[in-house]
């Protein structure tokens, strides 16, 4: 049936829907891991800390489910299953990974689902954001990289992680105390994904020419990228709240310098140490430490930067 669905939205796509291929291409862009990693960062520099918190919370343990969901069901993309779907070109080149679960479907349910779940946030933003999240489902399946299954489990699994991300984190602000074991458990559930996924065994399914049809080590790389930026958040976020204390109670003008700064740094840190990194070290090594080095860099490193710079501009 899933598959079906997915024919049939092919058809409509080259045929009339062709023209919502671009608009839905870009909504599936917002729902990309480090897009809406980048747009948490600037909401936890500049717009709320507490938000900040709750979303990076809520993503980087998606993430690590995600990741984990997977590898342990380990189903083959729709186009794999059966070459009758042929997905947009520029979502496939993109889509990594299992297909089970949506990822962007869990990336959008971090951000925008999470948001939309607020009840104190204003209603027009909440139906706003409900939408995002719903048209960025939407997308994988319109473009083909993904089945309804796909989406609607990703959906489902994501906004259960930022309802309990909600109910954690109002726990942690009665009790500040609290951190360092949230931080503790984390870290070893990460951990332990990370083990599983590089020790489980893969499915290897071959084609009529002898060629593997999937490598189940690639397909993990989400995996890890998924620990490194869980492990990331959570070291990173009890330092900052015991050594750095930033606040986003500030004037719009420093709001403004810190989203450039941040954007600008956060860029060239990654992207020169990603490149090092891949170049030195084992692929799995480097591909977890690049991902705990960028979360670790939003949640601690830029904020004990500019707590410390605008101290000595007061």
């Amino acid at each position: 049936m899933d598959i079906n669905i997915l024919l049939s939205l092919q058809d409509f796509r080259n045929g009339i829907g062709s023209v919502f291929t671009g608009f839905l291409s870009k909504m599936s862009l917002i729902g990309e891991m480090e897009v809406v990693l980048i747009i948490i960062a600037l909401i936890y520099w500049c717009v709320s800390k507490s938000y900040g918190t709750y979303f990076l919370m809520g993503w980087s343990g998606n993430r690590v489910v995600n990741g984990l969901l997977k590898v342990t069901a380990c189903v083959y993309r729709p186009w794999i299953r059966d070459p009758r779907v042929v997905p947009d070109s520029a979502a496939m080149a993109a889509a990594t990974g299992y297909s089970f679960p949506s990822g962007h479907s869990m990336n959008a349910a971090s951000l925008y689902g999470g948001g939309a779940i607020r009840k104190e946030l204003p209603r027009i933003l909440r139906v706003s954001l409900a939408i995002i999240f719903v048209l960025i489902a939407f997308s994988r399946i319109f473009l083909g990289v993904h089945t309804p299954q796909d989406i609607l489990i990703g959906s489902a699994a994501g906004l259960f992680m930022m309802w309990l991300t909600m109910k954690l984190t109002e726990r942690i602000d009665a009790d500040s105390k609290k951190d360092i074991p949230v931080m503790c458990v984390g870290i070893a559930i990460a951990i332990a994904v990370a083990i599983f996924a590089a020790f489980k065994s893969y499915p290897e399914d071959y084609d009529t020419a002898g060629k593997l049809l999937v490598d189940g080590a690639k397909m993990a790389k989400d995996t890890y990228k998924g620990v490194g930026w869980c492990i990331g958040f959570f070291a990173g976020w009890v330092l900052e709240r015991r050594y750095v204390v930033f606040s986003t109670d500030i004037p719009i003008i420093r709001r403004m310098t810190r989203l450039v700064t941040g954007l600008l740094s956060y860029y060239a840190v990654t992207l020169i140490l990603k490149a090092i990194l891949n170049n030195y070290l084992p692929t799995v090594s480097a591909t977890i430490l690049t991902t705990f080095i960028q979360t670790f860099y939003v949640t601690f490193v830029f904020p004990w930067f500019i707590k410390r710079r605008e101290r000595k501009t007061e």
